[in-house]
């Protein structure tokens, strides 16, 4: 690493660093606090988990002993009581002062994204994962903070790349810094199929066979899938899985002959081309083996939804898709889940308990601002801003365009609440940043397309729109580069930011 990197990575980062932006900070003169060696961490009963996880960051970088304890006095302390009434469910209040900084909150939601806060607050080596020299200061502040939207997303597609529980957990990680609260896991679509179904063996064994250019594939345990949700939870991330349908299933149609309207299987698929196959809407089994599968993963998926996609179901008629629909349902709410789709599901007036996804490239949807006035929330993933599979730039090695090039201020600069015509902020459940690998091999790749893209969208979805302001943010952003230098993330240099 060159002399310049380490000594922005040894930097005591500013007050203004911080990204999501907070809704209120101020600067308290004289106030800083220096982790110790003699530094104790102090948790509130319930809070030991939060606590354990911010120690776990800081013993790594400090080589301190940093102690948990549930204890009242000087250091690192986490209050679940005596937060500003305004900090909500996930919000939090942060003090710093010269004997140690006091994080409170209401729930161990807030107290998370508070820990979260200070690890931006401190020097950027503070995420290195060896020994460094200090001091580790933070500066002296006052922070109030709650987000904007109540979802915060990010997509990951294992189904056309198949990624380990390993990659995702340290994606989980990475995306926690920045307080996204949703990982939604795009589990099945024509290239394979990565979640074990008992009572449907051959999905995984069969359709999780292999990928987009051939390899072998892979797929998750349903252990293996519950200890992904657990490492999720522990960072405030709920997991959200996805099943694709009506379209988007030829791995599920490969792997059992009867859900094909002529009975047969169709060989399995390693391209990337869309739009091609459909479930047999007319067949009962059809609606038994979803049965099965929502009754399945929502019996290991402790979070409110269960998305069922139905996008570019281009193989299936209007008048089936409705069919298809109306039938799957009301199966996700039979087992208790609420449903989230692509925005075409908004074409068959769904319940107000299912939330469309918009995806689209324009700033209009008549049935998507139908179902806004209806009472439907939205989430929000336009695919020329938020998809983080888009190429940065012609040059940018992998990614695709189709939706066009989204440079970071591309992704940065437009408004959730008042982007998509009759579609209002308060009708806006959040924003989500999917990102498709059709072109995604590596945790490499991964990290190259979200970074620095999706932290823009994180502050979209948590900071109050008074604070966007693109030079402020570059500002921003450019501090977090020897943060991700000291993580080892593989980010996109982007020519729009003067990086140290």
């Amino acid at each position: 690493m060159t002399s310049a990197a380490t000594q922005a990575q040894a930097a005591a980062a500013p007050i203004d660093s911080v990204i999501p932006a907070p809704v209120s900070v101020t600067a308290v003169p004289n106030a800083n606090y220096t982790v110790t060696s003699s530094t104790q961490i102090r948790a509130a009963a319930g809070a030991t988990g939060v606590a354990d996880l911010l120690a776990g960051v800081l013993r790594r970088s400090t080589g301190f002993a940093l102690p948990v304890s549930q204890s009242t006095g000087d250091g690192i302390s986490l209050q679940l009581s005596g937060a500003d009434p305004q900090v909500g469910t996930e919000g939090y209040q942060l003090d710093v002062s010269t004997t140690g900084v006091l994080i409170k909150a209401a729930t161990v939601a807030g107290l998370f994204n508070g820990t979260q806060t200070l690890r931006h607050l401190l020097p950027a080596k503070i995420e290195s994962s060896t020994v460094q020299s200090g001091p580790w200061t933070v500066p002296g502040a006052r922070i109030l903070d709650y987000p904007r939207f109540a979802y915060r997303g990010a997509m990951l597609d294992v189904a056309r790349h198949f990624f380990t529980p390993d990659i995702v957990k340290r994606y989980i990680d990475e995306i926690a810094l920045y307080k996204v609260n949703y990982l939604h896991l795009h589990l099945a679509d024509d290239q394979g199929w990565r979640i074990v179904i008992d009572s449907w063996p051959r999905l995984a064994t069969v359709g999780g066979s292999t990928q987009v250019g051939g390899g072998a594939g892979g797929f998750y345990t349903k252990a293996q899938y519950s200890d992904i949700v657990s490492y999720a939870a522990a960072r405030n991330i709920t997991v959200i899985p996805e099943i694709d349908m009506p379209g988007h299933t030829n791995a599920a149609l490969a792997s059992y002959a009867e859900l094909n309207c002529n009975g047969v299987a169709p060989p399995l698929y390693t391209g990337t081309d869309v739009g091609f196959s459909s479930f047999c809407v007319s067949k009962a089994v059809t609606y038994q083996f979803i049965d099965d599968v929502v009754r399945e993963l929502a019996a290991i998926t402790p979070g409110p939804y269960i998305h069922i996609g139905g996008d570019e179901a281009q193989s299936t008629s209007d008048a089936d898709y409705k069919t298809f629909m109306n039938k799957v349902l009301p199966i996700v709410t039979k087992y208790g889940k609420q449903a989230i789709g692509w925005h075409e599901v908004a074409k068959v007036n769904p319940p107000t308990s299912v939330t469309p996804q918009f995806w689209g490239t324009g700033r209009s949807d008549s049935a998507v601002a139908s179902a806004a006035g209806r009472g439907n929330k939205i989430l929000m993933s336009p695919a020329n801003k938020a998809y983080l599979d888009m190429k940065y730039t012609s040059s940018t090695p992998i990614g695709q365009d189709w939706a066009g090039k989204i440079e970071v201020k591309t992704g940065y600069d437009w408004n959730p609440g008042a982007y998509v015509t009759n579609v209002g902020e308060a009708a806006v459940r959040g924003v989500e940043g999917p990102l498709w690998t059709e072109t995604v091999k590596t945790r490499q790749d991964i990290e190259f397309l979200a970074f620095p893209r999706l932290p823009g969208l994180a502050e979209l979805g948590w900071s109050p729109w008074s604070k966007h302001n693109w030079d402020a943010y570059k500002q921003r952003l450019a501090a977090q580069g020897p943060r991700w230098q000291a993580m080892g993330v593989n980010f996109y240099r982007s020519t729009q930011v003067s990086w140290p």
